[in-house]
């Protein structure tokens, strides 16, 4: 994907925000909020139109400066009859930078406290969706950075109401081609309305040639007329309300996340777990590691690894200055290169992808070595924003974010599950007892899942992971994560983390040969560090992790044993109503779990997705039925 280009912050000699790169100004000269609250608001019958509604969309086209979609949350707020959930969908190519977006946003003091918030969640401008949650994720930002003709068909989402944006169609003709306007429309259904301070003819023409009924009506000076519309000619169709109740098996990373996802959204969930608390298996390592995953092509791996990275990192920040107690340290991440060719390959990725420096830059091995604290073996990427997490923290703060809506049952094993004749599923225990029953049922218990009958087809290994916990003297510091072909955290509790083993299957115990290896690791990473404490002294924890065999996490909706698809068609896949599955998150656990849990429940709830379609693709558990293979550590495919 291309490299983010920002918006040029400009102004014209009557002080309107100015784009050289279109020729034209970002709203009417009379100004932005007043052209949001006339053309998109009123235009879109809003706020009538969201009242006693559990759940309202808005997609847009151009972002601009935000002041549709501040406008919007401010009526939204104000509003007592507002809609339940709130979701804007927006596309901007050349995003501002945080902080002209923040001098922008000087000029309208009456939006400020919604303005701060968004800037202080603004994301890292690279290519791709983004997730931007407010108010408690009642309010929910989906923005997508990059070319409108390639976002908009990636969106999964049923828009509501349309806002559309941007430059004049003589200045910016593909925001306002017939085919965007045409992919716009299928996203529809019977009765979105549209609105838009244009009226040209093509635009016109193009719009009524993808299914919409048009009307001019009077514009907002200086402009004479602008546009208003419906999708199709029928009533408006509205989604029934569901039955938002489930049952999540499995209490670490993967399952607690999804649990707070659903009660975030309304749902009332019962969570089983085997152990007696959350996080006792493959989640309960003392440390891990916020770590991105770059590529020579960005390719889908990698852009899902970003997405994931990047959502947790503005999440669990939320979270915290909330009040959750998460432990960890956004301290950043060093990846130091292997070798003098990885190290190039480094420089070739970061040149080629244009990421900007505040979410990678490559840093020589000085810089490296004072970054860390220590000195490091070589030069590579520093990601400032990276962090370590204590894993069972971030479990037991999502439970207890989950509040009332959540039923915990810690000690009790889900031994078979069986669905219900009128629909849904029901959980048992060893004796056939009736545990729970719920519409819907999310496996998350890691590779405990392929004893059940129903998801013993899914091609999941059982990867071995050890990880040392070494005594350290209060004068040896280490100020950032480094990593090379594994990983050493700063001292948590006077102990330093390093590992970690990677093998199929093994032994539960403490390995002395994984000792030795971590040990090289360590040294690998900080050949100078003093090492202190003898081997023998060393502990450690071993963890039986969930792998795929592209090492890609398996989450949606979980397809019948034997299933087929016609061509490479995933929708045709037979599919076990209500079951899904949220497991093979491998060694990156820490990485994926906050953004998977979005997804699938977005996916649960019907939501807008917080990914583009062909990324949720890239994580489907039937995307393996178009393989022959399953052999751990195979591409992408």
């Amino acid at each position: 994907m291309p490299a983010i280009e920002p918006a040029v912050l400009a102004f014209t000699e009557h002080g309107t925000p100015y784009s050289a790169n279109y020729d034209d100004i970002y709203h009417a000269s009379v100004g932005g909020l007043a052209q949001a609250r006339h053309v998109f608001l009123a235009g879109n019958g809003l706020p009538q139109r969201w009242q006693g509604r559990e759940r309202f969309v808005i997609l847009e086209t151009g972002f601009g400066q935000g002041l549709n979609f501040l406008a919007t949350w401010a009526a939204w707020k104000a509003d007592e009859q507002r809609c339940g959930w709130l979701h804007f969908l927006s596309v901007e190519k050349h995003p501002f930078r945080r902080e002209d977006l923040a001098r922008l946003h000087t000029h309208y003091p009456e939006l400020s406290p919604l303005a701060h918030q968004l800037q202080a969640h603004w994301p890292e401008l690279t290519a791709g969706f983004h997730r931007l949650e407010f108010e408690g994720g009642r309010v929910v930002l989906t923005l997508a950075l990059g070319d409108a003709l390639e976002a908009v068909p990636q969106f999964v989402a049923e828009p509501d109401a349309l806002y559309l944006d941007g430059f004049s169609p003589t200045h910016n003709a593909e925001l306002w081609s017939p085919r965007l306007l045409t992919e716009i429309g299928l996203l529809c259904r019977p009765g979105t309305t549209l609105a838009t301070w244009t009226v040209a003819g093509p635009v016109r023409q193009a719009l009524a040639a993808a299914g919409f009924v048009l009307e001019k009506r009077p514009g907002l000076a200086p402009k004479r007329q602008m546009l208003a519309g419906r999708f199709g000619s029928g009533d408006e169709s509205i989604p029934s309300t569901i039955e938002r109740q489930a049952i999540v098996v499995g209490a670490g990373l993967a399952g607690a996340l999804c649990a707070e996802a659903l009660t975030r959204r309304g749902w009332r969930v019962d969570l089983f777990e085997r152990r007696e608390a959350p996080a006792m298996e493959t989640s309960g390592n003392l440390t891990a590691v916020m770590l991105p995953m770059l590529s020579l092509d960005d390719n889908r791996a990698s852009r899902l690894n970003r997405a994931c990275y990047l959502h947790a990192l503005r999440q669990v920040a939320q979270w915290r200055a909330a009040g959750a107690e998460i432990e960890g340290e956004a301290c950043g991440v060093l990846q130091i290169a292997r070798n003098e060719a990885h190290s190039q390959k480094q420089r070739e990725i970061l040149a080629r992808c244009g990421f900007p420096e505040s979410y990678v830059r490559f840093v020589e091995q000085d810089e490296a070595s004072a970054l860390a604290g220590q000195s490091v073996a070589d030069g590579g990427w520093w990601f400032g924003g990276g962090a370590w997490w204590n894993p069972p923290s971030l479990c037991r703060a999502a439970l207890e974010l989950a509040g009332p809506g959540l039923q915990t049952h810690f000690g009790v094993a889900v031994d078979a599950i069986e669905p219900l004749t009128d629909g849904g599923w029901r959980v048992l225990d060893a004796a056939g007892h009736n545990l729970a029953e719920a519409p819907h049922l999310v496996l998350a218990s890691a590779h405990d899942l392929l004893r059940l009958p129903q998801s013993a087809h899914l091609p999941l290994f059982r990867f071995r992971g050890q990880v040392s916990h070494l005594p350290v003297g209060s004068a040896q510091t280490l100020r950032s994560v480094v990593c090379r072909e594994g990983y050493v955290s700063p001292p948590r509790h006077g102990r330093l983390c390093v590992g970690a083993s990677f093998q199929r299957e093994g032994e539960p115990g403490l390995s002395e040969a994984d000792q030795q290896a971590n040990r090289a690791r360590l040294l690998s990473m900080l050949p100078d560090y003093e090492i202190e404490a003898p081997l023998a002294t060393w502990e450690g924890r071993v963890g039986f992790r969930p792998v795929s065999p592209d090492k890609l996490p398996m989450l949606g909706q979980l397809h019948h044993p034997g299933a087929r698809p016609q061509g490479r068609d995933f929708s045709a896949v037979e599919r076990w109503p209500g079951l899904h599955v949220a497991s093979g998150y491998g060694a990156r656990g820490l990485v994926w779990s906050v953004l998977m849990a979005e997804l699938l429940a977005s996916q649960i709830n019907s939501d807008p997705l917080p990914l583009e379609a062909q990324l949720a693709a890239t994580v489907d558990p039937a995307r393996f039925l178009l393989r022959q293979k399953f052999e751990p550590g195979g591409g992408e495919g």
